[in-house]
C-alpha cells in the first residue's frame, strides 16, 4: 500500500468538525425557583391588599398570573433538552436531532456535495440550511443570528478542511 493511500484511510475516520447545539436558557433552575417565590409572595401580598379592600375576585388574577408564567417557564425548560449534534467525518456529515421529548432522529449528507446556505428572509430571522442533491434541512434554530451566522463559517471552513484533505497535492504546499 502506498503512503497516500494510508493516510487517506486514516482520514477517513478522522473528525474535522463537531458540534454539539443547544437552546441557551440565561435562568437557572435556582433562579426559577427563587424568581416564582418573590412572585408568589407578592401575588400574595397583593392578594391579601385586595381583599383588605374588599376587591376579592382580583386575588383570582393573582393567582392565574402566576400559574399561567410558571407553565411557561415549564415549558421553556422541557425545549431545553432540544439538541443538535453536527458532526463531520470520513466520507458523513451527520445531523442528529433529539426533541423535547427525547426522539431522535438523523440525517446523512455526503460532504463533498455539501453545501452551507444562510437564508435571508424578509422580516423574519435568516435561517441556516446545508444541503445537498435537491434535499436542505434547517439547523439552529434555537441559536440567536450572530450564533447562526458563526457556525455556518464554521462549518463551511471545516468542509473546506476536508476536502483538501482528500486532495494529496494540496497537503504539500
Amino acid at each position: 500500500m502506498r503512503g497516500g493511500e494510508e493516510e487517506n484511510r486514516a482520514g477517513a475516520g478522522r473528525v474535522f468538525f463537531e458540534r454539539v447545539l443547544v437552546p441557551q436558557r440565561s435562568l437557572s433552575p435556582r433562579g426559577f425557583r427563587l424568581l416564582m417565590l418573590v412572585l408568589g409572595c407578592f401575588s400574595l401580598g397583593a392578594g391579601g391588599l385586595c381583599i383588605a379592600a374588599g376587591a376579592w375576585p382580583v386575588c383570582g388574577f393573582f393567582g392565574l398570573d402566576l400559574a399561567l408564567l410558571y407553565l411557561a417557564f415549564a415549558r421553556n425548560y422541557r425545549r431545553a433538552r432540544e439538541s443538535e449534534t453536527l458532526r463531520l467525518s470520513g466520507k458523513t456529515f451527520t445531523v442528529e436531532k433529539v426533541s423535547m421529548r427525547g426522539e431522535r432522529r438523523q440525517w446523512r449528507f455526503h460532504p463533498f456535495w455539501l453545501r452551507v446556505m444562510l437564508e435571508e428572509r424578509r422580516g423574519r430571522s435568516e435561517r441556516l440550511l446545508v444541503g445537498s442533491h435537491g434535499r436542505s434541512l434547517a439547523i439552529g434554530a434555537f441559536l440567536a443570528p450572530t450564533l447562526r451566522r458563526e457556525l455556518a463559517q464554521t462549518l463551511a471552513e471545516a468542509l473546506f478542511q476536508w476536502k483538501n484533505s482528500l486532495d494529496p497535492a494540496a497537503q504539500d504546499c
